[in-house]
């Protein structure tokens, strides 16, 4: 699953996130790294496009959590990618993108585990070119830890039959 911002121009017009110039830029890189986009689910942590697209207030992150937080109860993604600061600060509150940006974050959110990869947002990459250099290292990354959650998963579902049975 992948979360962005807020929808731009085009995809406030289409009603689809990321069909814009960052939603090509995220498309091919996903394409570039063997994952099919139609079998990626995207979404944005607010649903409409705020005026003169400025950055979403605290008032519209909240009028909007319901929805995501329904969408991720939903979908139960096996790893969630934040694309930009405001989707990463949802589950990591208090770091800044380029600090954590690639690295692997183990949360517990509603009651559940929850894997977080943040990562620049494609917009932001298009903008540099040294934003985009992370944004594609960090894109190789995902095969690798989805199968590395993959296997812990069953690690950790082993570890709790067994300890069932003892107990």
């Amino acid at each position: 699953m992948f979360i962005g911002e807020a929808p731009g121009y085009y995809e406030s017009v289409q009603r689809r996130p990321f069909v814009g110039r960052s939603g090509q830029l995220l498309r091919q890189t996903l394409q570039a790294v063997a994952l099919q986009p139609e079998k990626v689910y995207i979404s944005n942590i607010v649903k409409v496009r705020p005026p003169d697209n400025r950055d979403p207030l605290p008032e519209e992150l909240l009028a909007f959590k319901p929805f995501l937080d329904q969408e991720i109860e939903l979908i139960q993604p096996k790893l969630i990618v934040t694309l930009g600061r405001f989707s990463m600060a949802k589950f990591l509150p208090d770091v800044k993108v380029s600090q954590v940006h690639g690295r692997l974050h183990k949360i517990r959110w509603n009651e559940k585990t929850l894997y977080i990869l943040p990562m620049y947002h494609p917009a932001a990459a298009l903008r540099s070119t040294k934003m985009k250099e992370s944004f594609l290292q960090d894109f190789q990354k995902i095969d690798k830890i989805v199968q590395w959650i993959e296997e812990n998963k069953s690690a950790d579902a082993l570890v709790q039959n067994v300890k069932s049975a003892l107990f």
